[in-house]
C-alpha cells in the first residue's frame, strides 16, 4: 500500500488565488487516473484537480471554501483498492461496502446515483445560464453524475409551454395590493466578486476613462470570409470576424504603439510583444479574457486558429490562469448580443485601452458615385476606444481607431 499526496502544482495556478470549490469524491470513494478529485474556483476560471493514479480518498485535509496556496498537501490518495472508512459519513460507508465485497465497481447496480450532484464547472455554467433545477437531469457519468453532455441534452429536449395555455391564462384587470419583498440571495461567486473589485477600481480609482467611436463599413472582410471561411472549416479552424478584428489591431498599435503599454507613475512602458484578450462571456457566470499571444508574429489564418481554441477552451470551462496571461491590449465584442454601442467599456488592467465592436447590420448611406449622391446599403458597425487618460489623448486614440477601420475597410485591396 502507497499514499500520494494530492496537491496543486504551482504551473497550474500561475500566480492566482484559488478557494477550494467542492470535493467530487467521498473518502474511501475508488477513482481512476485522471479523473477529476478537486473543484477549485480562482479569480479567473474554475478549474479541476485530477487524480495522479487509480486509488481511492484516503484522506481531506483542505476544507471547502478554503483558500489554497500552491504545493500544499489537500488530501491524500491510496494507490492499492483498500479503504479507508474513518470519518465517513453515512454515504461514504455504503460506498466502502460495495467496493470490499467481492464484485468491483464494474458490478455496481444502475441505481447507484451517489455522485449526481457532483457536476464539473462546464455543467455547472449550464445550469445556472438556463435557471435549470440538477433533480430534474437523468446522470449518465460514472454513479449517476451529470456531465456537460447530459444537461445539452435536456436544453435540447426541454419542454416548452404551449402558446394555448399561454393564451388562455386568466389576467386580473384589479390593481394588486403591493407586499412585502422576498428573494432568494445567491452568493456571489469568487469571480463576481473578482470581476466586480476589478471594474471599480479600474473604472473610479484608476483609470479616467474617455471613450471615442468611429464607423466601419465591413463589406471588404465579409467578402475575404466568404471565400475562406470553408477553406478554414476544413482545417478545423473557425474563421470569425474576431480573427480580422486581432489582425487589424496589430496594425493600429504599430502606427500608436502608445496603446499597447502600461502606465506607471514616472513612465509609460510600451510592449514589443501584442498579446490581446478576447473578452468572453460564461452567461451568468461572468466574464473571462483569454489572450492571443504575440499576435504580431501571427498570419490570418494562425489568428484564427489561436483564437478557436481558446475560445472552445473558454465556452468547455478549460481555461487555465496561464491562458489569460500577460495581456497588452483586450477586445470586447459585444455587438455579438445585439449592442450597438457600450461606452465605457472598462479597461481591463494594467492596460490602458480597450476596443470594442458593435452589432453589424445594413446601414443606408450616401455615397458620390458618378458625381452624384446615391444611398446605398453598406454592412457597418461602430467601433470605440475606451482609452486611460493618463497615458492617452484623444489623438492618440483617434489615430489608432483611423488606422484599424482603415485596415478592416480596405482588406484585400
Amino acid at each position: 500500500m502507497s499514499t500520494i499526496d494530492i496537491t496543486l502544482p504551482a504551473a497550474q495556478l500561475e500566480g492566482t488565488s484559488a478557494t477550494l470549490s467542492k470535493w467530487l469524491v467521498n473518502i474511501g470513494q475508488q477513482v481512476k487516473a485522471g479523473e477529476p478529485l478537486i473543484e477549485l474556483e480562482t479569480d479567473k476560471v474554475s478549474m479541476e484537480i485530477c487524480a495522479p493514479e487509480t486509488g481511492s480518498l484516503r484522506d481531506i485535509i483542505a476544507c471547502e471554501g478554503e483558500e489554497i496556496v500552491v504545493d500544499t498537501v489537500l488530501g491524500h490518495l491510496e494507490t492499492d483498492n483498500s479503504v479507508v472508512v474513518e470519518h465517513a459519513n453515512t454515504v461514504n460507508q455504503a460506498i466502502d461496502k460495495a467496493i470490499n465485497s467481492s464484485e468491483n465497481l464494474s458490478h455496481q447496480t444502475d441505481n447507484d446515483n451517489s455522485a449526481h450532484d457532483l457536476i464539473g464547472p462546464a455543467a455547472r455554467r449550464l445550469l445556472k445560464s438556463h435557471h435549470l433545477d440538477l433533480s430534474l437531469i437523468t446522470g449518465t457519468g460514472r454513479r449517476g453524475r451529470v456531465t456537460r453532455n447530459d444537461v445539452l441534452a435536456y436544453i435540447t429536449n426541454m419542454p416548452t409551454l404551449e402558446p394555448s395555455i399561454v393564451a388562455n391564462t386568466p389576467m386580473s384587470a384589479e390593481s394588486v395590493t403591493p407586499r412585502e419583498l422576498k428573494g432568494t440571495r445567491v452568493p456571489h461567486t469568487k469571480m463576481r466578486k473578482t470581476i466586480a473589485n476589478h471594474m471599480v477600481d479600474s473604472l473610479l480609482k484608476t483609470s479616467p476613462h474617455v471613450t471615442s467611436i468611429f464607423e466601419m463599413d465591413m463589406s471588404n472582410i465579409i467578402e475575404h470570409r466568404k471565400w475562406h471561411k470553408k477553406e478554414y472549416a476544413e482545417l478545423e479552424v473557425n474563421l470569425t470576424f474576431t480573427a480580422y478584428f486581432l489582425a487589424a489591431v496589430v496594425k493600429a498599435v504599430q502606427a500608436v504603439p502608445q496603446v499597447n503599454a502600461r502606465f506607471h507613475d514616472d513612465a509609460l512602458e510600451l510592449f514589443s510583444d501584442i498579446n490581446i484578450g478576447v473578452g468572453t462571456a460564461l452567461g451568468d457566470a461572468g466574464l473571462v479574457v483569454p489572450v492571443v499571444q504575440q499576435v504580431q508574429s501571427l498570419n490570418l489564418f494562425a489568428i484564427a486558429k489561436a483564437l478557436t481554441a481558446q475560445t472552445n477552451k473558454a465556452r468547455n470551462g478549460k481555461l487555465t490562469p496561464s491562458d489569460m496571461k500577460n495581456g497588452t491590449f483586450t477586445i470586447s465584442n459585444h455587438g455579438v448580443s445585439g449592442s450597438l454601442i457600450a461606452t465605457p467599456i472598462i479597461i481591463n488592467q494594467p492596460e490602458v485601452a480597450i476596443l470594442g465592436v458593435g452589432k453589424l447590420e445594413k446601414r443606408v448611406v450616401v455615397e458620390e458615385i458618378n458625381g452624384v449622391d446615391t444611398m446605398v446599403i453598406k454592412p457597418k458597425c461602430y467601433v470605440s476606444l475606451s482609452i486611460d487618460h493618463r497615458a492617452l489623448d484623444a489623438h492618440q486614440t483617434n489615430l489608432f481607431l483611423a488606422k484599424f477601420v482603415d485596415v478592416i475597410e480596405t482588406w484585400g485591396e
